[in-house]
């Protein structure tokens, strides 16, 4: 069963491709039938099972695919051989593209720029709420953190946390994981620097 159609609205991405807005046939999740949503170049970026979604004025295209309960709001993009699944949510001016994955309960936010899966790591079941973590690559070059409702650099999340936290166990064991994060992000970053000579 379709539950989507393409609209003759459309848009053209800075590089040619032409997108349509997508109209929801049927009721799913907290969509409902007759619903407008984002935007993809052909029905094959967003699939017709499960609760993915494309919102707002978000984008996929090339050969990205949208599927399981995923979502994709704000104007993020989505293109190239990428694939956003589980229960991951892509939103704000956030770009995943190349032969990147976010998957599983990943968000990616903010001005985020996930081109290949060296870009983000997600930690699940640590800390108060055994929730999931994401840290990305920022466009900037910086390291995002997605952990809640806290959206921020790393430096902010460590604040954030002994904030919150305190000294306890809880505080150490997400100081420890962000420690980890960094150093990956950076020996990441140092080993594009040397592919790229």
């Amino acid at each position: 069963m379709k539950k989507f159609e393409l609209t003759t609205e459309s848009i053209e991405t800075v590089s040619g491709e032409k997108l349509f807005r997508i109209k929801a046939l049927v009721s799913f999740d907290a969509v409902e039938a007759g619903e407008l949503g984002g935007y993809v170049e052909k029905e094959e970026n967003l699939s017709h099972e499960g609760n993915a979604w494309v919102y707002d004025n978000a984008q996929v295209y090339g050969n990205a695919r949208v599927y399981g309960n995923a979502r994709v709001h704000g104007n993020a993009r989505v293109h190239g051989n990428a694939w956003v699944y589980g229960n991951a949510w892509v939103y704000d001016n956030a770009r995943v593209h190349g032969n990147a994955r976010v998957h599983g309960n990943a968000q990616v936010c903010g001005d985020a720029d996930i081109y290949d899966n060296s870009q983000k790591s997600s930690v699940d079941g640590f800390g108060s709420e055994n929730r999931t973590t994401t840290f990305f690559r920022e466009k900037s070059g910086g390291v995002g953190v997605k952990c809640g409702c806290f959206y921020g650099t790393l430096d902010e999340f460590r604040e954030k946390v002994r904030k919150t936290h305190g000294d306890s166990e809880i505080a150490q064991e997400y100081l420890a994981i962000a420690d980890v994060e960094e150093r990956r992000f950076k020996r990441v970053a140092k080993k594009g620097e040397e592919t790229d000579d």
